[in-house]
């Protein structure tokens, strides 16, 4: 049977409904993903982890806000309110969710570029380890859960097929942004025209 790994994606404080940068339903991921987690021997976990001027930042960019797009480092990049500043309590995992024994890999650490994946930055100019240490465990098979849907999720998710994982995505085990009124939708569609297979928890 192949080797599985549960990926949770970025299911920190300040994506919940009161954080910095709130995903509506945030909260609702967790117990779904604890409960995942049990079928599971390899759980990794992904952290947003940006230094206090980081580039997405539109607090660091005069007469900018939050939703607008700019060129950062060659790279199209939508601006975020702060958040997930490294050592922050925004920036830490959510009270509740079950980390004991979870493998943490930290994105969005270099300033003048972004990571929605947990693999790695926009540009795939520098890797996580993530997708490494999963190939040195001889994992064949990963499942994506957490937040955002429309964004760290997908791009993990994406990076995953590229990577030659077999790809699933526990969809109850997920919340977007929906910046844009259809957002979530188009993100799953996105995902599953790239391969991954969709499934509900109960059938993980």
């Amino acid at each position: 049977m192949a080797k599985r790994a549960l990926i949770l994606v970025d299911i920190q404080n300040d994506f919940m409904p009161d954080g910095a940068l709130p995903v509506p339903g945030g909260y609702d991921v967790v117990p779904v993903a604890n409960k995942v987690q049990n079928g599971f021997e390899l759980v990794v976990a992904t952290q947003d982890w940006h230094p206090a001027d980081h580039g997405s930042f539109a607090a660091n960019h005069d007469g900018t806000e939050p939703g607008q797009v700019i060129d950062l480092d060659g790279l199209d990049q939508i601006l975020w309110p702060i958040h997930c500043v490294q050592e922050s309590d925004g920036a830490k995992f959510v009270d509740g969710l079950n980390t004991e024994g979870v493998r943490v890999f930290q994105k969005g650490t270099a300033l003048n570029i972004d990571s929605y994946s947990g693999f790695f930055d926009n540009g795939h100019r520098q890797a996580t380890g993530l997708g490494e240490f999963l190939k040195n465990q001889d994992v064949e098979q990963v499942y994506v859960c957490g937040v955002a849907t429309d964004y760290c999720v997908k791009f993990t998710a994406l990076d995953a097929v590229e990577l030659g994982f077999e790809t699933f995505l526990i969809e109850d085990a997920c919340r977007g942004v929906n910046l844009n009124e259809g957002d979530v939708d188009q993100a799953i569609e996105d995902m599953q025209n790239a391969g991954v297979h969709v499934v509900r928890s109960e059938n993980v």
